[in-house]
Parts: structure tokens; C-alpha cells; sequence
């Protein structure tokens, strides 16, 4: 009798996460609407400085957005990183170099481990039974997306995809800018939001503006400070070098073993290229001189080198 496999059945989660997607249309929607087009779009025809105030956050909304949607297409879009087909074959070729090489060891989890020697030490090597491939370092299998993710951190249902080496920056900016524009559109709107409980009561406003200015201030005043623990959570971890999967692994550890220090660790993940840091973008030169931007290969601590 053939057993069946319980992770499968994460895959759903895909049609889950398309639903998140137009979800994040409407709120962003909504909240266009209440800010500029029932708020502060009005006071650009006061004259003096409530014009300048309205336009000052009407141009600091639209910066905001612009950067939050570059970021987050770039998520949903990006490949976080695979395993290259032959990935098993070139270590394999690399062993028969040195002359010495064994075979998986298959264990009840569906990840085997093999050690290889390469005139510096044995080097251990984990192997994925789904995908019947090597693992490189920090690479782990998503029962989502059916697939291993190199440098995986997790299975992100808002952008249904997995965030990896290759698009966790664009993820952790992502995170920074829909917190700073959650938070903008939760202060402009306050002023608002106080004036709609005397509107509801005399009944002066529209009912329809008047809820859309309730949902967007109640709205982003709820994704505000939900994502100021996440943008908290994943600085800590950008600095210290590891991945939400890799949390326990830390803990359990003396030293860890990726940490190079705040600097290196903030490079490994943005590269070094300061003009590039705010923007959903990689360098060509960072690229080819970081290893850990393409997620096989990542520098350890020097007192940790065997």
C-alpha cells in the first residue's frame, strides 16, 4: 500500500496565497483612496500651508508606494534560489578528484547526510530524497512549492513564493517599506479618524467615505504594529546571520558559525554597494564576488574553519 505523503497537501497553500495577493491590492487601494483622494487631495486647493503639508504627504505616500511595489513584485517574482541539476554530479566529480566518496545514508525524514574529503577535512553533505539532489549549505526542502530553496528562511503565502538567497532582501525591504507607508497613512489619517465618530453621530459625511476612512485608518493601524515585531524580528536576524529556520540551530550552537559580524553579515545580504541598499537591487559586481547573493556557497567564521 502506497503511503501518502502529509507535506503534499501544503501545496494548497498556493491558491491561499493568491487570495493574500488581491487582498494586498484592496488594502492598498483602500488606503489610496482614503489618504489622498478623501483627505489630504482636497487640501491641495487651501493655498498656504495646508497645501504644502498635503502635497508634502501626498508626494511621500506615492515614494513610498512606488518602493513598496518595486519590492514586492521583486519577492513574488524572483526565484529564491534552486539547487542546479547536477548539483550532486559536480561534488561527485570533485571526490573521485581526491579519491575517496561514499553514498547517502537515507534517513526517515526524507534528508540523508554523506561526507566527502577534500585534502582540507571530511565535509558533510546533506541530500534530499524529493528532489533526489544534493543540499548545499542552509538549503532546505519547501513542502509548499515542492521544491529545495537555497538559503531558505520560509514559505511566504502574501507573495506565494519561498524567500531564499536571492530575493531576502528584496523581502526584508519589502517588510521596511509597507511598515513605513502603514504607519504614514495610520498618523495623516488619525485627525480623521477622530473627526468620523462626530460625522457618524450628526450624520454630515457620506456613510460610504466614512467607512472607507474607518477600514484604512483600522487597517493600517493593525499592519503597522503587526510588522514593526516582524521588521524588529528579521533585523536581529539579518545582523546575527541566520534564517528563521536556523534559529534553533543557533541556539543550540556555542558560536554561530555564519556570523562575521554585523557589517559582513548586513553585506552578505545587501551587498556592499551603499547607493543600491534602499532598492530591490543587486550590483553585477556584488554578484560575482558575494557568494552567499547566489545561495551555494557561504563564508564561515575563521576560528570555525576545520
Amino acid at each position: 500500500m502506497e503511503v501518502i505523503n502529509p507535506f503534499k497537501l501544503c501545496s494548497g497553500l498556493k491558491f491561499l496565497g493568491y487570495f493574500m495577493i488581491l487582498l494586498v491590492f484592496a488594502i492598498v487601494a483602500v488606503s489610496y483612496d482614503a489618504v489622498v483622494v478623501l483627505t489630504w487631495g482636497p487640501k491641495l486647493l487651501m493655498g498656504g500651508f495646508h497645501s504644502f503639508l498635503a502635497f508634502s504627504i501626498i508626494i511621500l505616500f506615492h515614494v513610498l508606494l512606488l518602493l513598496l511595489s518595486w519590492s514586492y513584485f521583486m519577492v513574488l517574482l524572483e526565484d529564491p534560489g534552486s539547487v542546479p541539476a547536477n548539483w550532486i554530479l559536480a561534488n561527485e566529480a570533485d571526490n573521485m578528484e581526491v579519491g575517496s566518496s561514499s553514498l547517502p545514508e537515507h534517513g526517515a525524514t526524507g534528508d540523508a547526510t554523506y561526507s566527502s574529503s577534500d585534502g582540507a577535512g571530511r565535509r558533510p553533505t546533506a541530500y534530499c530524497r524529493q528532489c533526489q539532489n544534493g543540499k548545499p549549505p542552509r538549503c532546505h526542502h519547501c513542502s509548499v512549492c515542492q521544491r529545495c530553496v537555497l538559503k531558505m528562511d520560509h514559505h511566504c503565502i502574501w507573495v506565494v513564493n519561498c524567500v531564499g538567497a536571492r530575493n531576502y532582501k528584496f523581502f526584508l525591504l519589502f517588510l521596511l517599506y509597507t511598515f513605513l507607508e502603514t504607519t504614514m497613512d495610520t498618523l495623516v489619517l488619525l485627525p480623521s479618524f477622530i473627526k468620523f465618530f462626530d460625522e457618524a453621530k450628526s450624520h454630515s459625511g457620506s456613510p460610504a467615505n466614512l467607512v472607507i476612512l474607518f477600514l484604512a485608518f483600522v487597517l493600517n493601524l493593525a499592519f503597522a504594529l503587526s510588522l514593526l515585531c516582524f521588521v524588529v524580528m528579521h533585523a536581529s536576524l539579518l545582523l546575527s546571520n541566520t534564517t528563521s529556520i536556523e534559529v534553533h540551530e543557533k541556539r543550540r550552537a556555542v558560536q554561530w558559525k555564519y556570523d562575521l559580524g554585523k557589517k559582513k553579515n548586513f553585506e552578505q545580504v545587501f551587498g556592499t554597494k551603499a547607493a543600491l541598499w534602499l532598492f530591490p537591487l543587486f550590483s553585477k559586481e556584488d554578484l560575482e564576488k558575494i557568494p552567499a547573493l547566489r545561495g551555494l556557497e557561504f563564508p564561515i567564521r575563521s576560528d570555525m574553519e576545520s
